[in-house]
């Protein structure tokens, strides 16, 4: 299951607990995962540009204290990683490689944000703040960032989500200008370049991991639409609005096909027969991408879905996401799930994920 800290999700509940509070909330949600009998943990260290960790290039993030730099006295990651061994879990730390405010003001940062002290590398879209993937000193920079978590604490995995060009606003441009005159000559047009943008970052960073601790394996979780067939005669039979190739410029199907990353995790976040982006289409044509590779294929499950009266009539069945396992369950190149998210996980509103481990999870024999 994904843990997510970002605006205080799932964990911790909310900013300004005691270290002892903090830390009792994620061992229980440690507990609820043992409980749901699964085996991993995804934890968010890297919510928006900040650590979840002693980090010497990042602030302390604020949804630990309430306050982005303030030292919360103690180590989640290192607690994690220990807390979830102990229980037989592993523990994939998730970071975000470029958000850096879930807001647009620079000066809200804490002082030595690294974006306040290089503003040229932050870019404003849709009333948040990013780091310019355009740029190879912010490229270089955020891998280091992110690999200090690896050389101090012996994570299992690390975990990228679906963030890497914004998702598109409408009305609004993603103003790297300056970054693609500077080094986006050698390209047909900008979209090629954003993509050998992110394309370096997935290479590099796993190249970093491999040399800290090569142990560790590289996930990503991206969203679930590579591209329609409508527009590439490789995409899904989907209508999806985005598609990660074009308007993220991330180039999900080459980076499995090409065993770039250890494994992928696309969010299949719809329901069977959804017309847009179907559920049982979308596992067929992500267990086709990873054939014959060797990146491993785990489906990203909506577990928050289940029971909400907006979504449709199918995720008010709490059979629904039992049914996605057994679908999935056909294709051998399907190798697990991923629950979002852990208070989902925890509070099961209408029994969809005790219906999952009834089914699916039994006790050991």
């Amino acid at each position: 299951m994904w843990v997510a800290t970002v605006t205080n999700r799932d964990w911790p509940s909310r900013p300004g607990l005691s270290a002892a509070r903090q830390r009792a909330e994620l061992t229980a949600h440690l507990d609820a995962a043992v409980r749901a009998r699964l085996n991993t943990v995804v934890l968010q260290v890297r919510p928006t540009a900040d650590a979840l960790w002693p980090s010497p290039y990042e602030p302390w993030s604020q949804y630990l204290t309430g306050v982005q730099g303030a030292d919360p006295g103690w180590d989640p990651l290192g607690t994690a990683v220990e807390e979830a061994h102990a229980r037989g879990l592993e523990l994939h730390a998730w970071f975000n490689p470029y958000r850096v405010a879930m807001h647009a003001d620079p000066a809200r940062l804490d002082p030595s944000h690294p974006a306040r002290r290089h503003p040229d590398w932050i870019v404003r879209y849709g009333d948040k703040l990013y780091y310019n993937p355009g740029l190879p000193e912010v490229r270089a920079f955020v891998r280091e960032a992110m690999l200090d978590a690896v050389r101090r604490h012996p994570v299992d995995a690390v975990h990228f989500d679906d963030y890497f060009y914004p998702y598109p606003v409408a009305g609004q441009t993603f103003d790297d200008d300056r970054a693609h005159d500077t080094y986006g000559g050698a390209f047909p047009d900008r979209a090629a370049w954003r993509r050998d943008n992110v394309d370096r970052l997935v290479r590099e960073t796993a190249a970093g991991i491999k040399a800290i601790r090569p142990g560790t394996r590289f996930g990503i979780s991206p969203f679930g639409v590579w591209r329609n067939a409508e527009v590439d005669e490789r995409g899904s039979a989907t209508r999806a609005g985005v598609q990660t190739y074009d308007d993220l410029h991330a180039d999900t199907r080459r980076w499995a096909r090409e065993g770039w990353i250890d494994y992928i995790c696309p969010q299949l976040y719809w329901h069977i027969s959804h017309a847009p982006a179907d559920y049982a289409e979308l596992v067929r044509w992500w267990a086709d991408v990873v054939r014959d590779s060797a990146t491993r294929l785990y489906v990203g499950e909506a577990l928050y879905k289940a029971g909400d009266p907006a979504q449709p009539a199918a995720w008010r069945d709490p059979a629904e996401l039992s049914r996605h396992l057994t679908l999935a369950g056909t294709y051998p190149q399907v190798r697990g799930h991923v629950f979002f998210a852990a208070r989902e996980v925890a509070a099961d509103p209408i029994g969809a994920m005790a219906r999952v481990v009834a089914d699916h999870y039994p006790p050991p024999s």
